[in-house]
């Protein structure tokens, strides 16, 4: 899994338009390699992307838990600490 991918399910706030294109941003850069694809391959990754942000979207509506929703900078807070106890 890609470090850079950050779960978006069961959060206050919800995940936001612009989260879900990130991820998929990542998400299709780990899978071609290509932190920015060529001109020739620009339109299979824009694709891919808009593909995956909208399989995503449609995952994250369609999921349901008993969990009480995570709040954002609680989870920002401890894993800072979780780096912080890491790497010092």
């Amino acid at each position: 899994m890609c470090r850079n991918i950050k779960t978006l399910f069961n959060f206050e706030p919800p995940a936001t338009e612009d989260e879900i294109h990130a991820s998929a941003i990542q998400f299709v850069r780990k899978l071609s390699g290509f932190n920015k694809p060529s001109q020739a391959n620009e339109a299979a990754f824009d694709l891919a992307v808009a593909e995956v942000s909208e399989s995503a979207r449609k995952l994250l509506t369609s999921l349901h838990t008993h969990a009480p929703a995570r709040d954002r900078e609680v989870e920002a807070e401890k894993a800072k600490e979780r780096s912080r106890l890491r790497f010092g």
